[in-house]
């Protein structure tokens, strides 16, 4: 059954990272396979694990996984940005430590029907909520060159966002780009052949692009990371592993604002905003896995975790 998920990601880092408490509550809001979440559940005595994911396969799977510590951890379908509410639907309104391992599973990636992955023929789709209304395909169809452009340049960090939305733009005059392996083939088609020598496989930024904007990944993490500090008790730690510049970013400067949000001029010799720091950084520059994780998880090699800690312990 552990083969259906891959290992987790900087794993004794985070448990390390969360400081857990055996009476406390712990949420995991990227639930996925539960590598994360059965380690924490299995130090907990009188405490808690709230798993959250809203991908239907990650929610049947984990709660296989977690099922031998039976009250101890508890299981919701739905977003991380929902954290707030959902943790609300259990009575509970304060936690000892969040965690949030972003991008999409592995098991997305692997399942190639689900349309996530540049490197399986699928239909276009890319949702991680597989009821959500938004998918790939609506976006790559229906949305202007001017929209997609932006997406990729924003998103995806893509030189080549003008050309390739450009292409999409013709090639969808004639039919739409029903799969993923026609996505590709119109991107390579308007990206010069040197620069998919330099740059790697010419797809895999557009991929993350639209991936991003099917499921709002970005305005949901920031939501989220204001939620969840805010939930914090006293001492309690937030931990966000990011998997590209774009996420790392936001939980970077989220943390630097709860840590100083005096807006004042720097020139005024006392505060005068009223804005009190809510938080402390632990992670002064963001671990990286291990060489030794690295080559035996692939997965992990981009992967930056960032931890704060709840300001009033």
């Amino acid at each position: 059954m552990d083969d259906f998920y891959h290992a987790p990601v900087l794993l004794a880092e985070c448990l390390e990272g969360l400081n857990i408490k055996p009476n406390g509550i712990y949420v995991d809001g990227t639930l996925g396979g539960a590598g994360h979440a059965a380690p924490i559940a299995a130090r907990l005595s009188e405490g808690r694990l709230i798993g959250i994911d809203q991908d239907g396969d990650a929610i049947d799977f984990a709660k296989k996984k977690l099922k031998p510590f039976g009250e101890k951890a508890v299981v919701i379908k739905g977003n991380f940005k929902e954290s707030k509410s959902l943790l609300a639907s259990l009575g509970i309104y304060s936690a000892d430590g969040f965690l949030l391992d972003l991008g999409v599973s592995s098991h997305q990636l692997d399942e190639g029907s689900r349309g996530f992955s540049y490197m399986h023929d699928a239909r276009l789709d890319m949702r991680m909520d597989a009821n959500a209304s938004l998918d790939a395909f609506e976006i790559v169809n229906s949305y202007p060159e001017e929209k997609l452009m932006k997406i990729f340049f924003e998103y995806g960090e893509e030189r080549h966002s003008k050309r390739i939305a450009a292409r999409i733009a013709s090639c969808r005059k004639d039919k739409p780009i029903e799969t993923t392996f026609e996505l590709v083939d119109a991107v390579k088609s308007a990206v010069p052949k040197k620069a998919q020598i330099q740059f790697g496989h010419p797809a895999k930024r557009i991929f993350q692009a639209i991936r991003i904007e099917a499921n709002k990944e970005l305005p949901a993490l920031e939501q989220a990371l204001d939620d969840m500090v805010d939930m914090l008790n006293p001492g309690g730690r937030l931990l966000v592993i990011s998997y590209h510049s774009l996420e790392d970013r936001i939980a970077k400067t989220k943390f630097k604002s709860w840590e100083n949000p005096c807006t004042c001029p720097p020139d005024f010799p006392v505060c005068v905003c009223g804005l009190k720091p809510k938080a402390t950084i632990i992670t002064r520059k963001p671990i990286s896995p291990s060489p030794e994780e690295q080559a035996v998880n692939r997965r992990s090699r981009s992967a930056k975790l960032r931890v704060c800690q709840k300001l009033g312990a």
